[in-house]
């Protein structure tokens, strides 16, 4: 009898174990946001379609304020910063740069409206590995850089205020609401938005204009079929992704 306890027990435990490491498996990448900004900015989350939506689709973060989100295992999707946005009481109003047209803090599915420095995700589950990426292809609005917390993993992003060197032709707004657009939004020429002739990567090349992008942030997406050097890999890791990081150089590892 005291054998058939000793057993069940080490059955029970084992599977409390097993229990254990397989929600551990199945529970996901947190991503933390962290602004460095000088006041609040106000990020905005979609998911990709076949991706489940996150616990919320934008929030509010102040300067020096911390939050994560939990995603699934195979989740895809992108996060973005909104600037100058003005909210009432009841959430309601829109942003300078970024704003995803929901008219709330709440995203609801909507994407960012260029121009907008995007963090890009597409996590592996199972062991597989994870993609992500800082794109300028829908422009700029802020410096943004993604860390991943395993050892050895690459860091990317934009660490440069674009802001300032924008080519006159490519610069929106003033104050809050300035950021610089894409070649392709300012001409909606199809040379430089990669569609027509130019959809695939032999026909659609670097432009001046991404070129300055690209000299700027050497790391990020800098036009449609700058993937060689800009989309990253990790495996089994969380991330962080921080607004306005301090300037300390070129991410180096």
């Amino acid at each position: 009898m005291a054998s058939l306890v000793s057993s069940s027990a080490s059955v029970i435990a084992l599977s409390l174990v097993t229990l254990s490491f397989f929600q551990g498996a199945v529970a996901g990448v947190t991503f933390t946001f962290t602004n460095r900004c000088g006041g609040t900015v106000w990020p905005g989350v979609l998911a990709n379609s076949g991706s489940s939506p996150l616990q919320t689709t934008g929030f509010a973060l102040g300067a020096g304020e911390t939050r994560s989100l939990t995603a699934p295992a195979g989740w895809s999707g992108r996060f973005w910063a909104r600037t100058g946005c003005a909210f009432d009481a009841s959430g309601k109003g829109s942003c300078a740069t970024g704003d995803c047209g929901s008219g709330e803090v709440e995203c609801h599915g909507e994407g960012a409206a260029p121009p907008a420095t995007l963090a890009e995700f597409t996590l592996g589950g199972s062991g597989g590995k994870d993609y992500y990426d800082v794109s300028l292809v829908d422009g700029y609005n802020l410096p943004m850089v993604v860390e991943a917390a395993a050892p050895g993993c690459p860091v990317t992003g934009c660490l440069v205020d674009l802001n300032e060197q924008c080519p006159a032709e490519l610069r929106a707004g003033q104050g809050q609401a300035r950021a610089c657009r894409s070649a392709c939004e300012a001409f909606g020429s199809p040379e430089y938005c990669c569609s027509g002739q130019f959809g695939n990567p032999d026909t659609c090349r670097p432009s001046v204009y991404s070129q300055v992008f690209k000299a700027a942030c050497p790391r990020s997406y800098s036009y449609a079929y700058d993937d060689a050097t800009s989309t990253f890999t990790c495996t089994g890791t969380d991330y962080s992704i921080t607004f306005c990081p301090p300037r300390a150089g070129t991410p180096s590892r």
